[in-house]
């Protein structure tokens, strides 16, 4: 007789196998690639907000004059670099902080926190550019990857500072040993699920066809014992499912056959009978198995609704429940694509409140808190449905106004500016106290592109500042 080419004990091991090893290694791999995800985002989004923060305390205007090495003796160099080493000092993960200067298609050092013998002087050229070095001299940016320089491997953050007019940046290097240390540990973690998934594909895949193939093999020693003429021989077979209840029906019909022909009728009986049972397990396992594929449904329906609500949690700011930066920057390019189309207008503002550090530094961040998520609720009260408010970064909120000119807009600055400066118990536990904010509003033009819209409101609301707080100033206004 020939040998079969698979025996069903390898088909049931491999299409077991199989069956465990991709459920297992897809959830892995899942989890894997969204971990990796979620720690690289992670670190670019610290990366590139701390070098924004930096960037807004950082005067173009002032080191405008640092050009060559002997500027490092102006006190204007000597202040600022304490003052980055002072903010570098206060995180361990930074290695170091700098600020660029970009002339054409050079760049060059103006200041850096560098304590070795081979700190950057003012005028000194940068080599190795990235196009995340460029685009940080118009808007935040932080490297896709890690870099290597003259200083070593890191991953860096840029922001352009104030009044740079994308010609100055700020930019944060974090050291790529400690950035791949974390990656690295990632894959070992993920190397062990992998491992431990084909380890346990193959223990259940063994247990589970050699389970089945035992009960198979002693039905065939016993189909050919009853061929041989053996009829009395019975068999042992310890399980509690269909398999046992098949070899007790051989058992009987092996009893019965030795007994005589007469009996026949009978065992036929009980073979039947025997089937009977069988099928009606095999019914009940249907109905279990379908409830099980109910709850399954249930179970997926839930994840889904999980899932969906962690993707809102990272659209929003999870203090005031506004819109975060990523989000609203959706909108804005959004809004872009529809003024090209229709021409409508529309209209950003960027509102600050003004010296909220005192409030903070004063009251305490629970109070500075609070004070962000009332006067949340009173921006979102004087809004139109179709506009939208954002958390734009620490204590500015951004507002788009959909179908709105520069005038329109300015109008409904000064009301906010002024519902603001006229509102008690935006700061509950100091009702006296009450809190100002500064506005610059800036509507979107066809000649310019979006980053320039915003970072004309920008502008404006660094003016409005400037010129004494609780002010609204357009861009169009000098």
């Amino acid at each position: 007789m020939k040998k079969p080419a698979a025996t069903i004990g390898k088909k049931l091991f491999l299409s077991h196998f199989l069956a465990v090893l991709l459920v297992s290694g897809s959830i892995g791999t899942y989890f894997y690639h969204s971990a990796y995800s979620s720690l690289k985002r992670n670190l670019q989004g610290r990366l590139e907000n701390s070098a924004a923060l930096i960037s807004r305390t950082i005067d173009a205007k002032e080191i405008e004059i640092l050009r060559a090495p002997e500027d490092a003796q102006l006190p204007v160099y000597s202040r600022y670099l304490s003052k980055m080493r002072d903010l570098r000092g206060t995180n361990p993960d930074i290695a170091y902080l700098y600020v660029m200067r970009r002339d054409g298609d050079r760049v060059f050092f103006v200041i850096d926190t560098d304590t070795s013998e081979q700190q950057a002087c003012p005028g000194q050229p940068y080599l190795d550019i990235v196009a995340a070095l460029m685009k940080g001299f118009e808007a935040p940016s932080v490297d896709d990857q890690i870099v290597h320089d003259p200083w070593g491997a890191f991953m860096s953050g840029y922001a352009p500072i104030v009044n740079g007019k994308g010609r100055f940046l700020v930019g944060m290097d974090m050291r790529a040993d400690e950035v791949e240390k974390k990656f690295r540990a990632l894959k070992i973690s993920g190397a062990v699920s992998l491992v431990c998934s084909l380890l346990l594909a193959y223990l259940f895949s063994r247990v589970l066809s050699r389970h089945f193939i035992a009960g198979i093999r002693l039905l065939i020693e016993r189909c050919q014992a009853i061929a041989d003429g053996r009829l009395g021989e019975e068999l042992t077979f310890r399980s509690d499912d269909e398999l046992a209840q098949l070899v007790a029906a051989f058992n009987r019909m092996s009893a019965h056959l030795a007994q005589s022909r007469q009996e026949t009728r009978r065992a036929e009986i009980a073979l039947t009978e025997a089937n009977e049972a069988l099928e009606i397990r095999v019914r009940e396992r249907t109905e279990e198995l379908a409830v099980v594929n109910e709850q399954l449904k249930g179970e997926i329906a839930e994840r889904r609704k999980i899932q969906q609500a962690l993707i809102e949690a990272a659209r929003t700011d999870p203090l005031t429940g506004l819109l975060n930066r990523r989000a609203i920057q959706e909108h804005l390019a959004y809004q872009v694509v529809a003024y090209q189309r229709n021409r409508e207008p529309f209209t950003v503002l960027l509102a600050d409140i003004d010296q909220f550090k005192a409030i903070n530094d004063r009251f305490g961040h629970h109070a500075g808190d609070e004070a962000l998520r009332n006067l949340t609720r009173l921006i979102q009260g004087q809004i139109r449905q179709q506009d939208l408010v954002a958390r734009w970064g620490g204590e500015e909120f951004l507002i788009l106004l959909p179908d709105t000119d520069l005038q329109g807009g300015k109008r409904l600055a000064c009301k906010l500016r002024q519902q603001v400066a006229e509102s008690e118990g935006l700061l509950p536990e100091q009702p006296s106290l009450r809190l100002t904010i500064s506005i610059g509003v800036s509507q979107f033009q066809e000649s310019a592109t979006l980053d320039k819209c915003i970072q004309a409101a920008d502008d404006a609301l660094y003016r409005a500042k400037s010129q004494g707080r609780d002010l609204v100033v357009t861009a169009e206004e000098g």
